[in-house]
């Protein structure tokens, strides 16, 4: 009978946790209300100059590592295959919406060792910033195979303007 009422307590807290972090998450949907959608993915799409799998890690504030963007999906951590398009970047995600990153949107590209629940060895993540609406942003993404980090980072230098691009490169 002692094992029952154990059983019941553990569940009754499981569902309080996950009932907190519902809370949570819906309050932080409510605060980046202001934030809009990524834009559409283009129709008329080039070839991509590379492509790479991995894992989208997630979506910040440009800087804050732990203030995951809640709307959009964005937060949400998945399978993924990065592509690079001379037109921008791509996020093809399982199980979560699609990003599309347009070019003109992109400001710097880095590597970093983590984010927001993920933390690898040194340089293990490929950081994104770029422009969402009136907010600086950072996606996160891991690739499957550590051969394919600098050619996709290469491939996004490509495409940042020439003093971004340059920054970036004083990151590294």
């Amino acid at each position: 009978m002692d094992w029952l009422i154990f059983l019941f307590c553990a569940l009754a807290g499981a569902v309080l946790l996950l009932g907190l972090f519902a809370l949570g998450w819906r309050g932080r949907r409510r605060r980046q209300s202001d934030i809009p959608r990524p834009r559409p993915l283009p129709d008329d799409l080039e070839m991509p100059r590379f492509q790479a799998e991995g894992q989208y890690v997630a979506t910040t504030t440009a800087g804050d590592w732990l203030d995951r963007v809640a709307v959009y999906g964005l937060g949400v951590k998945s399978t993924a295959t990065a592509a690079v398009f001379p037109e921008g970047l791509f996020f093809a995600r399982s199980g979560a919406p699609d990003v599309w990153i347009d070019r003109a949107d992109l400001r710097s590209v880095r590597l970093e060792r983590g984010m927001a629940g993920k933390f690898v060895e040194k340089d293990g993540l490929v950081m994104v910033t770029w422009q969402l609406g009136p907010k600086t942003v950072d996606t996160g993404f891991r690739t499957r195979s550590a051969d394919h980090k600098t050619p996709l980072v290469s491939a996004i230098k490509a495409l940042l303007p020439e003093s971004s691009a340059t920054s970036s490169e004083e990151q590294l």
